[in-house]
């Protein structure tokens, strides 16, 4: 059972304002820090989320997913499919709400995220990737129960993540272009949304690995 409706819709400034006021006693407010590399460079600077509690944004959006359940959903618990941030991310709000949690783990996650994903309460549930990957497209896994939260196409997640894009206007707010990263474009998606309702002429660029 998804979180939010599926498809996911549209989100709106508004939701996002929402979510910060909802999330701001569980994440970290992180600052912008300059970038120097000397004075015949531009002025970048680093949005620095590895200083929210599990160091990964993601608490963001997992965050706002949790905290917008109905009383009866959360008795009935969250899961989600992860190889660590998100899974960590679902953990750390789940505990934080009292709910119970459960992450269908990727078996070849790091040691070290499968640690602080188990340290935080989740109960994990090692799958191969391809069984994984069925799971997220199913939005089902046999004998886990429960709301899943999806770790990216989930439009309560990827407001919760859009809150970095106030934050920023805020901090910078002569920004003329954001870079962000690609894995599933939930943290793009968020951020650019944003970004463009404010101030519609800034640039967004997506960064991805080739691999």
């Amino acid at each position: 059972m998804p979180a939010t409706l599926d498809p996911v819709r549209p989100i709106q400034l508004d939701e996002i304002r929402e979510a910060r006021e909802r999330i701001a006693r569980t994440i970290v407010r992180t600052p912008l820090v300059r970038l120097e590399l000397g004075q015949d460079f531009p002025d970048i600077r680093l949005k620095l989320e590895n200083l929210q509690p599990i160091n990964a944004y993601k608490l963001r959006g997992a965050t706002n997913a949790v905290a917008m359940l109905s009383d009866s959903k959360r008795k009935r618990g969250v899961w989600t499919i992860s190889a660590g941030n998100a899974g960590q991310g679902v953990a750390y709000a789940a505990r934080q709400a009292g709910v119970p949690c459960t992450v269908v783990v990727i078996e070849t996650a790091p040691e070290s995220k499968i640690a602080r994903m188990r340290a935080l309460g989740a109960k994990l549930i090692p799958v191969p990737y391809e069984a994984a990957w069925k799971a997220l497209d199913d939005r089902a896994f046999p004998g886990v129960d429960g709301t899943f939260v999806h770790p990216f196409d989930d439009h309560n997640f990827i407001a919760g993540h859009a809150t970095m894009g106030l934050e920023i206007l805020e901090d910078a707010p002569d920004t003329k272009a954001i870079i962000a990263s690609i894995g599933g474009g939930g943290l793009i998606t968020g951020v650019a949304i944003a970004i463009k309702s404010i101030k519609p002429e800034i640039k967004i660029f997506g960064a991805e690995p080739e691999t």
